[in-house]
């Protein structure tokens, strides 16, 4: 059964929030900080001798009883799914296979997320959930419970014939605004649900996930239309600027699942923050913007770039966030305690952010690489954990990272790959506070 929801923010609702500052503290403005790490994952290559595997998103499995052998889990769009220990060894490649469905193609696996104790065929499971954005549909693969240890950690278990996310036939589907970020919420024992953003719009949706026969698969779709243009205080209307019918979309999507807040970022736009379920009270309130917000471009068709109207605009814009906003997630402290990080993509760095109250901006760092390994340039996906993984006992960030630049990679070749960060490094480096206690985090208990 699917459900439509209208635009939940009118214009002049959006301009409100607007024209009230962002919440930052004086550190937030200052250079970022820089963090060092040097463990990353083997190369990744999007050409045809490497599989046409292009990274872009990881998440996290914490094992629940020896955090050695927790796995990283990142998607490589035409490449499949790439699994990897806590050094960052792969253990498992998965090619991005036919959908189980009767007019399916081979798959593009963009974002990935962890569900953690499904109920599938009588049994209690995790699952990484995957966004196929070549079926418009999601994907589903049980975790063995062995973890790195095991001999395939990833099983898929996706039920036949799911219905498209987004677009009614397949026709539709091959134009390619289909599946595209996605982040779980769980916010009861028993209810599982994704979170999926739409290539190219401003449409999110929500799903809930339930077994069909021993299979995982989705019911109870709901849309909802995030703003694509915005009232300035000057009296102007701003459209971010975008290739012609496009328009700006949101990938990063992160679910606080103790209190049904979600995380959005709107790439061109900034960090949207709203409740869930999706419907009338969903409306959604801007915490950040990018620099460039409010700047007037104009789409230059021969060069396909977005060109300023006025080189010397200064916008409405925030401090911590260059187009592009990508990853978003979450590290848990106890109660409403804990941070939101989100990558600028477009400055190398990210920015962090309060859990709690009105999300007060608290600063950025960026990642410098060291013992060979390279700086983080441009990351799109980003997954956090306050759990002890292996080595990183205080936490582990895992980011992606565009292109690798390592002194063995090929530079003629679109390279790509993803670091781990001790999050103890950058909460030194930052004055955060580690909590690494389990029952932070709501899905881990």
């Amino acid at each position: 059964m699917t459900h439509t929801l209208g635009a939940v923010a009118t214009v002049a609702a959006v301009a409100a929030a607007l024209l009230a500052p962002v919440q930052v503290n004086a550190a937030a403005i200052a250079r970022p900080a820089v963090v060092t790490t040097d463990n990353e994952t083997p190369v990744l290559y999007d050409d045809r001798a490497g599989g046409n595997a292009s990274g872009d998103d990881p998440a996290i499995w914490v094992h629940p009883a020896d955090s050695r052998k927790s796995v990283v889990i990142v998607t490589a769009k035409e490449g499949g799914l790439r699994v990897y220990d806590v050094g960052s060894r792969q253990v498992q490649s998965l090619p991005a296979t036919e959908a189980p469905r009767g007019d399916a193609v081979a798959g593009r696996y963009n974002n990935v997320d962890i569900a953690y104790g499904l109920r599938l065929a009588g049994r209690r499971v995790d699952v990484a959930v995957v966004s196929d954005r070549y079926n418009d549909q999601l994907r589903f693969f049980v975790i063995d419970p062995a973890g790195a240890s095991a001999r395939t950690p990833l099983t898929e278990v996706t039920a036949a014939d799911q219905t498209f996310l987004f677009n009614p036939d397949r026709q539709a589907v091959e134009q390619e605004q289909t599946a595209y970020g996605l982040a779980v919420w769980q916010p009861r024992p028993g209810e599982t649900y994704g979170v999926v953003t739409q290539e190219g719009t401003t449409t999110i949706a929500t799903v809930r996930i339930v077994d069909i026969d021993g299979k995982l698969g989705y019911t109870d779709i709901r849309h909802l239309a995030m703003p694509s243009h915005f009232r300035l205080p000057d009296g102007t209307t701003w459209v971010p600027c975008e290739e012609p019918g496009v328009l700006p979309q949101l990938e990063g999507v992160a679910v606080d699942q103790a209190s049904g807040v979600l995380y959005a970022a709107q790439e061109d736009v900034g960090l949207w923050r709203l409740h869930l379920p999706l419907g009338p009270r969903s409306r959604p309130t801007l915490i950040d913007r990018v620099t460039d917000f409010g700047i007037h471009d104009v789409y230059d068709t021969e060069t396909e770039e977005c060109e300023p109207v006025d080189p010397n605009a200064k916008g409405y814009g925030g401090n911590l966030l260059t187009a592009d906003a990508e990853g978003v997630d979450i590290y848990y402290g106890r109660g409403s305690t804990g941070y939101v990080l989100v990558s600028s993509q477009g400055d190398d760095t990210f920015a962090v952010y309060q859990r709690h109250g009105t999300n007060r901006a608290v600063g950025s760092f960026r990642v410098a690489g060291v013992g060979g390994v390279d700086d983080i340039n441009g990351s799109d996906g980003l997954a956090v954990t306050n759990r002890p993984v292996g080595t990183y006992r205080q936490g582990l960030l895992v980011t992606h990272d565009e292109p690798d630049t390592g002194p063995d990679v090929d530079r003629q070749r679109d390279a790509t790959n993803f670091s781990y960060i001790s999050f103890g490094d950058i909460a030194r480096t930052m004055k955060l506070t580690v909590d690494t206690r389990p029952g932070n985090d709501p899905r881990l208990r």
